[in-house]
């Protein structure tokens, strides 16, 4: 695929994305960024493909990945068609191959109409035949609502992948080969403590690599990584105190007996230890931090999706962890 020269990547993240408005503009922008060469042919675009709507186009520093569109809302109100179509009108124009890969696709579920919306995309959508989309999230229950549910619009839209945590030896190999990409070196008890205190997730694997590597002059060392691993929990304490305060006293129990790592937790003894007040409030407490994405159910094993939130509350909140 890489080697298709009529192929042409647009990759949209929806992290900070809240309403409809914000998603038109985005995807016009992405597409037409990723079909164009120069701003001249990105600005052309921009005009030539839109018969009803009528784009206000900012350029900035860097024309071609700084083009900044958007659109008065009333008027995407009445032709959402010309936005939703733009890619597949501009693949069959340009003798294109487009795949559209969106990031954080569960956050559509926020907008206002969610359902009314993804009627619309999907009506749109599942017509393309020069476009893909690639749709991934990183709140497996919500991703799971989106595509699994029988009454929701994108239900069985495509196929469903599931991806695993990349295994210890492929994380130690990329860290290296990415250091020394830049004449930088990184030994491998350093390189496996990243791959464990992200605990193989992919993103915060990344995100603390690249905070190591930021702190590294030559060899990046296991002091350089755990400074960098503070400094991250540091950066989202916020965002977990914020989570953390949404939850029942009862969640928190159940939580700080997880973390504690005990396997019998309805048992009478834990229960007591830890004021879980009965085995109906384990049940309940477990189904609402699964769908609230705090936790994971994998064939059973009951998980924390986010392995820095875990250390957070173990050492921060609990406070039953020592380095």
């Amino acid at each position: 695929m890489a080697q298709d020269s009529n192929l042409r990547i647009c990759h949209i993240d929806l992290f900070n994305v809240r309403s409809e408005e914000h998603f038109y503009s985005l995807l016009a922008q992405k597409v037409i960024a990723a079909t164009s060469s120069k701003w001249e042919e990105a600005v052309e675009s921009a005009k030539s493909f839109f018969s009803h709507l009528v784009p206000k186009i900012s350029i900035g520093t860097d024309p071609v990945n700084e083009i900044s569109i958007d659109f008065d809302w009333e008027e995407v109100k009445r032709n959402p068609d010309e936005v939703l179509d733009l890619a597949e009108k501009i693949a069959i124009k340009k003798g294109l191959k487009i795949v559209i890969c969106v990031d954080e696709f569960q956050n559509i579920a926020e907008f206002t109409d969610p359902d009314y919306f993804q009627k619309k995309l999907r009506s749109h959508w599942q017509l393309h035949q020069s476009v893909a989309y690639c749709l991934y999230g990183s709140k497996r229950h919500m991703m799971m609502e989106v595509f699994t549910n029988s009454s929701k619009p994108f239900y069985k839209f495509g196929n469903l992948m599931f991806l695993n945590k990349i295994e210890t030896p492929c994380l130690v190999e990329f860290f290296k080969r990415r250091f020394a990409e830049t004449n930088k070196g990184i030994d491998d008890e350093a390189s496996l403590m990243i791959a464990e205190l992200a605990d193989n997730h992919p993103y915060y694997a990344q995100q603390l690599a690249q905070l190591s590597w930021l702190r590294t002059m030559d060899m990046c060392t296991v002091e350089i990584v755990r400074e960098a691993h503070t400094a991250l929990v540091e950066q989202l304490s916020l965002l977990f105190v914020t989570i953390t305060e949404t939850l029942t006293t009862q969640q928190l129990n159940y939580l700080k007996a997880l973390i504690a790592g005990e396997k019998a937790i309805s048992s009478t003894e834990v229960m007591h230890r830890y004021k879980i007040s009965s085995t109906t409030s384990i049940h309940r407490s477990k189904s609402a931090l699964i769908k609230n994405d705090i936790l994971d159910n994998m064939a059973g094993e009951i998980s924390f999706q986010d392995p820095i939130y875990a250390y957070w509350l173990k050492t921060c909140y609990f406070g039953t962890l020592r380095r």
